[in-house]
């Protein structure tokens, strides 16, 4: 006969998203949105059998559509757990060049109950090209990034701070020391992505979500909505850092991504040409230094 197991979470140990005091007491840079504060919860019980016939309760991640509407305009659907969904539509918006800075965003509103992400900008979409409103790029479809766009911004991509930005591998080590602790999502269900912005070995805000990019995106709105530069950071992220990840990193002016994943060759390539370091394969105590072992401290000798 099927025996029935449940496996008790408390809420407490399943927050997808993570800001330490010090973050979340910044207050929104001037001219901010006004957004709303729609988090979701990131978990749902279903019963399942197992491979010895046992029916049991465990938990998945809740995977939500998020229509983000742009002046009134459908943009995209974002798939998401909707730990915090204003800052993913906002570094989304920043990521994609649709918007220049947070400031040309009047309001951000999400609905869960419509699914939606109802965007205002201040000045409106007028076209595109030279009739485009002001840091507001108009776009027939927000699918994807422009691939083409993006390798033209390359060279004119600036790090803030990037020749000081330092990492030592105690910090390194540090830093994948403090994400255990802030996988609460996959502990519990799996199938989910990390992302995280330290400062050193300090840890700034976390996020977990069902893609990578939705947690550099996340991490990137937070930024923006904040006025928090990037050049003094170290990002992390479970995912594997594509040109397209190295690029967003990039945009925010952050020079060091930390990633338990690997690296691919348009990555590394577009690292070196921005002057970046990249870390991958960063597991337990070990890790490679892809790009940028310039600004590595070994601490040889270190335990």
């Amino acid at each position: 006969m099927a025996i029935e197991r449940r496996v008790v979470i408390e809420h407490s140990d399943v927050m997808a998203w993570v800001a330490q005091p010090t973050a979340a007491a910044l207050p929104p840079v001037p001219d901010a949105p006004r957004v709303t504060a729609a988090s979701c919860a990131p978990l749902r019980e279903i019963s399942i059998v197992d491979e010895k016939g046992d029916r049991r309760t465990i938990c998945v991640p809740v995977e939500r559509p998020l229509t983000v509407f742009l002046d009134g305009r459908e943009l995209v659907t974002l798939m998401t757990l909707g730990a915090c969904p204003e800052m993913l539509v906002l570094g989304y918006l920043l990521n994609q060049r649709l918007i220049g800075n947070v400031a040309m965003i009047e309001s951000l509103g999400v609905d869960w109950n419509a699914g939606s992400a109802a965007v205002a900008t201040r000045t409106g979409i007028r076209g595109s090209g030279a009739d485009a409103a002001p840091g507001i790029v108009g776009t027939a479809c927000g699918l994807g990034t422009v691939f083409s766009d993006l390798m033209m911004q390359v060279e004119a991509s600036a790090l803030p701070q990037a020749e000081s930005a330092r990492i030592s591998r105690s910090t390194l080590l540090h830093v994948l020391d403090s994400m255990r602790q802030y996988d609460a999502i996959h502990r519990a269900a799996g199938s989910v992505h990390s992302c995280a912005l330290f400062q050193g070995a300090d840890l700034l805000v976390s996020i977990e979500d069902v893609s990578r990019h939705n947690g550099l995106d996340t991490v990137a709105g937070w930024m923006a909505f904040h006025g928090v530069s990037g050049g003094d950071k170290i990002l992390f992220t479970t995912g594997r850092l594509t040109s397209e990840m190295v690029m967003k990193a990039a945009h925010n002016g952050v020079p060091i991504i930390v990633s338990r994943n690997g690296v691919t060759a348009m990555g590394c390539d577009l690292a070196v040409k921005l002057g970046m370091t990249l870390f991958g394969r960063a597991a337990n105590r070990r890790f490679l230094c892809y790009v940028g072992a310039k600004r590595f401290e070994p601490e040889v000798g270190a335990d």
